[in-house]
């Protein structure tokens, strides 16, 4: 049951950052206009380069549950990738528990108050022109909302590969393998050797 419910939050966490990279074009785009609007038309607008901004949050906080799924996340290679399999699979589950899945949580649990209030008090941007806030502030806690069940995803598969239930799961994702992490022919039957 928890390699489905990994499989599931493996699939969500894929559909939501195949997604975010469409934030990047955008960005470049309006990033792009603005800078030929300005230098071409000697005009500017603090909308368009606030919109840069909330671009760049989105797909920077709302991808980063699908960079731990991609295992793209920075680590020291150096060390790491020399290690053998099982002991890269412990650090794993000692570091998502230890240290990802409390940071994740503490940044959500500090983020959704902040969104709130500036949902609640229809807060805008400071600058003349400027946006709405309460977006961009909602990118924070769904974000790491995200990433702590990307967490929890990758604990699961690294507890299943050292119970001997899944091969293992860190190279099936990596460098743009599109292929999911855990599908229902990975998962060993009772009695099955890896």
């Amino acid at each position: 049951m928890l390699l489905r419910i990994s499989a599931l939050i493996d699939v969500v966490n894929e559909r939501i950052g195949l997604t975010a990279y469409w934030l990047v074009l955008a960005s470049v785009v309006v990033s792009s206009g603005n800078a030929v609007v300005r230098y071409a038309l000697d005009t500017s607008s603090n909308a368009w380069l606030e919109i840069q901004w909330y671009l760049y949050a989105g797909f920077f906080l709302i991808g980063a549950g699908y960079t731990l799924l991609r295992n793209e996340h920075v680590r020291i290679d150096i060390i790491y990738s020399r290690l053998k399999p099982r002991t890269r699979a412990w650090i794993d589950v000692f570091g998502g528990i230890f240290f990802l899945l409390p940071m994740a949580l503490m940044f959500l649990w500090l983020s959704w108050p902040v969104f709130v209030d500036s949902y609640n008090l229809h807060e805008y941007s400071s600058n003349p022109g400027g946006l709405l806030r309460w977006p961009v502030k909602l990118m924070m806690p769904v974000g790491f909302l995200l990433l702590a069940l990307q967490g929890v995803s990758e604990i699961i598969k690294r507890a299943a590969f050292l119970m001997n239930l899944i091969p293992d799961p860190t190279p099936r994702h990596a460098h743009g393998d599109t292929a999911p992490a855990i599908s229902e022919d990975m998962v060993m039957k009772p009695g099955n050797q890896p």
